[in-house]
């Protein structure tokens, strides 16, 4: 009776944790048709968090196909219970900071930073640093300080501010403690204020001529 019940409890457990996420619970039923609802339901923040740690959109598109079709070849191999387990946002995310991260090591050079988005609109000054970090649409001026960013900075910043990932959730990704973390996203958001409220250099134009000079 005791173990019949032990066990009737363990499988009421795995069951339950297959169906807290319906996303999950497509993902072992059908891999295919759950694996689009994943890239319909993450596209948009993997996207977000390539552009913004790569800073060119190009490369933003092929980072973010990248880490999708190895989140597909990986779940291939993976059973119910390791499906259950998943948390997609973080698990699709360090997919795709392991990619990037791999993708600059292979570089002879380091490419040069373009705008994030041309037609995006100036930032407000009376807006925090963290507000414009969280805007889908970042402006150019502050994606270029990003860009200026340490990469442990930036990469936190964006996890915090862009992906809206917890804590914690950053730490699992990053593989580091959650006091790190909180350093990063602190002191990135730090020297973005200190980047932000730094006037620009004025522009040295020529001087007008004399009267009598061409």
């Amino acid at each position: 009776m005791t173990d019949t019940a032990t066990r009737s409890r363990e499988q009421a457990g795995r069951s339950s944790t297959a169906a807290t996420d319906p996303l999950l619970e497509a993902l072992a039923e059908d891999l295919d048709a759950g694996f689009a609802d994943l890239v319909r339901t993450y596209q948009r923040v993997v996207y977000s968090v390539a552009l913004r740690v790569s800073g060119q959109p190009l490369d933003a598109e092929d980072l973010a196909a990248e880490a999708f079709l190895r989140a597909y070849r990986a779940l291939t191999d993976y059973d119910r219970d390791r499906i259950a387990s998943l948390q997609p946002r973080s698990w699709l995310l360090t997919i795709l900071l392991n990619i990037w991260r791999n993708t600059v090591r292979d570089r002879t050079r380091r490419p040069s930073q373009v705008p994030l988005d041309e037609a995006a609109e100036p930032p407000s000054p009376q807006a925090g640093v963290e507000e414009l970090t969280e805007r889908r649409e970042t402006s150019r001026e502050l994606a270029g300080m990003v860009a200026l960013l340490p990469e442990p900075q930036r990469v936190a910043v964006v996890l915090r501010h862009v992906a809206g990932l917890s804590i914690a959730e950053i730490a699992a990704v990053l593989d580091c403690p959650e006091g790190t973390v909180k350093s990063h996203v602190s002191r990135g958001l730090q020297r973005l204020r200190v980047l932000y409220e730094t006037p620009a250099p004025a522009a040295v134009t020529a001087p007008a001529p004399r009267r009598g000079q061409r």
